[in-house]
């Protein structure tokens, strides 16, 4: 791939990754919502299975390039993400949401220390830093009580391990693959346990209210298909690392959208908490580049050695 041309994806790339991000904070609100009438496993079934579907039906032609490298990545794929979610939803019934959402947030760590337990690739100075400041970023947004270990904070970490471990492969298995079809093969994997799970727990619930069939349309088609897509592109053009970082932007959507829509308020600590998840992805992105000295140009009619 041509210099240019790779610069141009690597800026889409992470383009993609914070529209992920911007949406996915549009989610805790309509979640919240739909949680209220629907339980969370129909939720993730039909988010997953729906996202399949309508990927299916928008890159038809891509199914031709289905082979056995496609599914069985695909299917690992699946099984993490249901696993990621599964463990996160589970966590929140035995801990409160804001340690919920900052424990989960713990990939934006992990993902450099997954990489180098996988390909012995130790993560830079910056890329440790970057991830420590951003954690405590993530901490000041999402923490509102006390801290005390419980069986919900074991379980949520064990998401945060889930989801690094997808980031980490997405990341490998992308490469020179087809996006939508990855996608839509993982969203599958996951839609089937996700049902499979649901059916064994309770009956499907009744979904006739519209405002409960568009909440769950905008969760599959939106926060499900089209970010998932985002991600998987951004990825393709972006380091694990670094795009961990940067999808911890999520915290700060979701907190931002809390505060429009009137279900939090916004203090110095969420101010705070902003700031070093920026400062996180500016240091991740940049290196800190800007702040080292350019050798001066050498003098008119000078000649180098």
């Amino acid at each position: 791939m041509p210099l240019d041309s790779k610069k141009k994806f690597a800026v889409l790339g992470r383009l993609s990754l914070v529209v992920t991000t911007l949406i996915w904070g549009t989610s805790f609100v309509v979640l919240k919502n739909t949680l209220a009438l629907v339980p969370t496993l129909y939720i993730m079934a039909i988010r997953f299975s729906g996202a399949a579907a309508l990927l299916a039906l928008v890159f038809v032609r891509e199914l031709r390039k289905t082979d056995r490298r496609y599914i069985i990545n695909g299917i690992v794929l699946g099984i993490l993400l249901f696993l990621g979610y599964t463990v996160q939803t589970y966590g929140l019934y035995y801990t409160t949401p804001s340690k919920n959402a900052f424990l989960t947030a713990s990939y934006c760590v992990l993902v450099p220390f997954v990489i180098w337990a996988f390909y012995k690739k130790r993560p830079d100075r910056y890329h440790l830093i970057s991830a420590a400041i951003c954690l405590a970023g993530v901490g000041f947004v999402s923490l509102k009580g006390g801290w005390t270990v419980e069986f919900g904070d074991i379980l949520t970490l064990c998401c945060g391990v889930f989801y690094a471990v997808h980031i980490v492969l997405t990341a490998k298995y992308v490469q020179g693959r087809s996006v939508p079809l990855l996608t839509m093969i993982q969203f599958a994997t996951a839609g089937i346990l996700a049902w499979a799970f649901a059916l064994l727990t309770g009956p499907l619930p009744a979904l006739g209210a519209g405002n409960i069939v568009w909440s769950l349309a905008y969760l599959s088609v939106m926060c499900t298909g089209l970010c998932f897509l985002c991600q998987t592109f951004g990825q393709k053009h972006t380091p694990a690392a670094a795009a961990a970082i940067i999808l911890s932007l999520e915290s700060v959507f979701g907190s931002a959208f809390s505060v429009l829509f009137g279900q939090e308020t916004l203090t110095g600590r969420l101010y705070a908490g902003f700031a070093l998840i920026f400062a996180a992805v500016l240091i991740s992105e940049t290196k800190l580049s800007f702040l080292k000295k350019k050798p001066a140009a050498a003098p008119a009619g000078t000649i180098s050695e």
